[in-house]
């Protein structure tokens, strides 16, 4: 019996303590959309820059390095279980950077997934190169895929044309790292920014929609899915994380933040601009809950 780390009043935002690849054979239930930011397995003693400080890239046991083997066996095992956990038209994102993007790929082409994009992510903050021997890292990458071949996925086009100055939106995405203002309830080390999430989940659900992130850290898809009228269903081994992405969710519950968040992210800002608050909130929503 799966039994939820903490759940809101509402039932909208559910976390469950563990690893994903046992607790999601655990349950049947079909998602609308996964968001993954699986372990890049980076740890290994290096050093980096954060808020002008050097500090150790060491970030857990979890993100501690594997060899090419033992990364293909990893995200085979729990890419596969996501094809399971989506509806048939239902998308897959994936972020990454080159050292496990490669193997992601290769794993959704091996189990039937269809490749959609590769989002580029260009951060207009990154952290600077304190070597000076090669270009600063400033990108990350996303694939974004739906689970079937031939089964048509939802993309709200139109909307990520008006967003984008009524040009069609393309693959590379000029957005921030995270603001201190995202950190408010304790900083998670591989932090997403609420405005690359509040993106994806506008391209690719509808209000109502049930969202699953398999490695949810301080859920920021969960969040970003609340903010937008989502489901989100979020899973991790580390306590720590879950505890944040508690404290974080426990936030929203007063308006008046909830409405602020809003306004600070600018693509809910300016779908807001563009579409009356009236059709925002009156959406027929199908209420289909978790078998737990």
């Amino acid at each position: 019996m799966v039994e939820p780390y903490f759940r809101s009043l509402d039932r909208n935002f559910t976390l469950l303590h563990g690893d994903c690849r046992k607790l999601l054979r655990n349950f049947d239930f079909k998602f609308n959309c996964i968001f993954a930011d699986p372990p890049y397995f980076l740890s290994k003693g290096g050093i980096s820059i954060q808020s002008g400080k050097i500090v150790c890239v060491n970030k857990g046991d979890w993100d501690k390095g594997k060899t090419h083997q033992e990364m293909m066996e990893f995200n085979m095992d729990w890419i596969k279980l996501c094809h399971e956990k989506l509806k048939d038209n239902g998308t897959i994102w994936i972020s990454g950077t080159y050292h496990n993007i490669f193997s992601i790929a290769n794993c959704l082409t091996e189990l039937g997934y269809k490749i959609l994009n590769v989002v580029t992510w260009a951060k207009t903050n990154p952290p600077p190169n304190i070597s000076c021997r090669y270009f600063t890292y400033s990108t990350e990458f996303i694939i974004w895929a739906r689970k079937n071949e031939k089964k048509p996925h939802f993309f709200n086009y139109n909307l990520m044309k008006q967003l984008n100055a009524g040009k069609q939106m393309t693959d590379v995405w000029h957005l921030p790292a995270i603001a201190p203002w995202e950190k408010s309830c304790g900083k998670h080390p591989t932090q997403k920014p609420l405005s690359l999430l509040s993106r994806i989940i506008m391209a690719s659900t509808k209000p109502g929609e049930w969202i699953l992130d398999p490695f949810c850290g301080s859920s920021t898809t969960g969040i970003a899915a609340n903010l937008l009228r989502r489901r989100f269903l979020g899973i991790d081994k580390e306590q720590d994380f879950l505890e944040i992405s508690k404290r974080r969710r426990e936030e929203i519950e007063n308006n008046q933040i909830l409405h602020k968040y809003r306004s600070k992210i600018k693509d809910i800002k300016l779908m807001d601009s563009l579409y009356p608050p009236v059709m925002n909130e009156d959406i027929d929503i199908q209420y289909i809950d978790l078998p737990f």
